[in-house]
């Protein structure tokens, strides 16, 4: 995909997350995990959290998925770097992360989507 056409998507989806709310029922789909499981993964209140953030309630955000809110900086970082990459700006390459980096996301990852399913520790279930 281009850089235009997924700028184009991203800026679409967070317009429609700001006008049509996910508290709303019917508007998106359950997510399947919790359909099938009765668990949270770790995407569960995303769509909130982003719905919450475009409302400025950054408090909400982090009530529905804190992981999301705190990966959210690196994922717009990204994105700069990818457009600054196809501008000719710079030669950063994702390739260029270490792979201790992504070995470690996906500990954190792993690590929260059990830690908000451990009964009592409703701190990280999506409110």
């Amino acid at each position: 995909m281009s850089f235009a056409a997924v700028t184009a998507a991203g800026v679409g989806a967070i317009g429609l997350l700001a006008t049509v709310s996910p508290e709303q029922p019917g508007h998106y789909p359950t997510c399947p995990f919790l359909a099938i499981s009765g668990l949270y993964c770790p995407g569960c209140g995303s769509l909130r959290a982003v719905h919450a953030l475009t409302q400025g309630d950054v408090l909400g955000a982090l009530e529905r998925n804190p992981l999301a809110v705190a990966l959210l900086p690196f994922v717009a970082f990204a994105w700069v770097m990818w457009g600054l990459r196809i501008a000719g700006r710079t030669t950063w390459s994702p390739s260029r992360i270490r792979p201790g980096w992504i070995w470690g996301l996906l500990v954190v990852v792993l690590a929260y989507w059990i830690a908000r399913n451990i009964p009592g520790w409703d701190w990280l279930s999506p409110q």
